[in-house]
């Protein structure tokens, strides 16, 4: 009822929203009387931040068209390489005509992305993905709105999510022979638990995984995330957190988490901050600092653009991530495609380099949270496994931003190098994979 509520009020309130942006327009543009009033400027303003505080964010895009490597402008062609229900395998594909340029692409290393399914769209991780261009072949897992997945795709759970990335990695590994994996927060677990698994049956693992600002044990430094999913039982989140789609969506009568609530959540973990930004956004207007004012504009189309969880996957999630601490404890089972029931032992793995890299002040994944995972990866030698902290950088610093790009980014790019296959022996790989294709 209270999905179809809160759908209820945004199509009332969309009209006077579009009604906002309008008269904002009439109070900026030069060429109508309302522009003459001595209050024009803060009239404007205050119809803007009245629009875009009462429109609604639709999923954003990428946006990303060219990326310098080596001081040449490289072209990107975004396409989907593997579309799941409720999740796609987006590549981004460089193109170049120049021939030096060229060779120094196919060299580079594959790196897959697991962007969090918390919320936000990957379009999150846009900088991760920018930045991470200039070095690497780069795909991202985009997941899907779940209220856009329609009822005959069936349920969507945490061991799906697991299975998800294992198929990815699959995929990448057939093309090119090995991979490296970077997992932002949320991801950090299920990523995880497939790489263990993986190794526990002896298949080829990624050569690398970067973890980075994840729950691997939540009971370290616990923040408020941490303290909301152990003050509540199960139950108490069906019963308050998880409502059915409105009919108005594909996704009709799936049971979700809102982004919505999702979105509350985030603002309410913060109130000052945002609503000082949205003043300063109106005086940023009224001064006329467009640049100002538009970083603003692309911060919160992204923050406030968030997308429905299905209600399987969320609440196994908080109950295995973050109340039993099922990875940690080595109690975590997971089911695969095929029906089979298999136990999760990070120890297993033996041939993946491991990077943890933590944000200083991080307020949502908390200090020695990622770090744990180097404690459970007891089967890499202590010499490929590797810990990073960074100083003064908050969650969202350690991939995106100044930070990201100047202290965290050299430090997993020289560890996926290091990791990373010479030129001779990725020749012979791809041979011999062309000789069992063949075969």
């Amino acid at each position: 009822m209270l999905y179809t509520l809160y759908e209820a009020q945004r199509s009332l309130m969309e009209p006077f929203a579009e009604l906002a942006q309008v008269t904002s327009k009439m109070f900026s543009n030069p060429q109508t009387p309302f522009s003459q009033s001595t209050l024009a400027h803060r009239m404007a303003a205050g119809y803007d931040l009245l629009y875009r505080l009462g429109k609604d964010y639709e999923k954003p895009q990428f946006g990303i068209a060219t990326v310098n490597v080596d001081g040449v402008e490289v072209a990107i062609h975004e396409r989907v390489e593997v579309d799941k229900p409720f999740c796609e395998l987006r590549r981004f594909k460089r193109f170049s005509d120049d021939p030096p340029t060229l060779l120094t692409l196919k060299e580079q290393p594959v790196v897959l992305i697991v962007a969090p399914l918390s919320g936000h769209y990957a379009t999150l991780l846009r900088d991760t993905v920018k930045t991470m261009l200039s070095g690497h072949k780069v795909y991202i897992t985009d997941w899907k709105n779940a209220r856009l997945v329609p009822m005959s795709e069936g349920e969507f759970h945490l061991d799906d999510y697991v299975n998800y990335v294992q198929e990815f990695l699959r995929h990448l590994q057939g093309r090119y022979g090995n991979c490296h994996v970077m997992s932002v927060c949320q991801p950090t677990v299920p990523v995880l638990a497939a790489i263990s698994l993986m190794a526990s049956r002896g298949e080829t693992t990624p050569l690398t995984m970067t973890m980075m600002g994840g729950p691997i044990d939540g009971r370290r430094s616990p923040t408020a995330v941490n303290n909301l999913a152990t003050q509540h039982s199960i139950e108490w989140f069906k019963n308050n957190v998880i409502y059915r789609v409105p009919e108005k969506f594909p996704g009709s009568g799936r049971m979700v988490y809102p982004g919505f609530m999702q979105h509350t959540g985030f603002v309410a973990m913060n109130p000052d901050r945002h609503a000082k930004s949205h003043y300063d956004y109106f005086k940023d207007l009224v001064r006329g600092d467009d640049a100002s004012a538009e970083a603003h504009r692309k911060f919160y189309d992204e923050y406030n653009a968030v997308l429905d969880m299905d209600a399987d996957y969320y609440l196994e999630t908080i109950e295995t991530v973050f109340q039993k601490f099922s990875l940690v404890n080595g109690t975590w089972d997971v089911r695969s495609p095929d029906g089979e029931i298999e136990r999760v032992r990070p120890q297993d793995i033996k041939t993946t380099a491991l990077l943890t890299v933590e944000g200083e002040l991080d307020d949502i994944s908390g200090s020695g949270q990622t770090e744990a995972a180097q404690d459970i990866c007891s089967g890499i030698p202590r010499e490929d496994r590797s810990h990073y902290e960074v100083t003064g950088a908050g969650h969202y610093g350690i991939f995106s931003g100044r930070r990201w790009r100047e202290l965290v980014y050299p430090r997993v790019r020289d560890f996926i190098l290091a990791h990373q296959p010479s030129r001779a022996a990725l020749a012979e790989e791809s041979n011999a994979r062309a000789k069992r294709q063949a075969a």
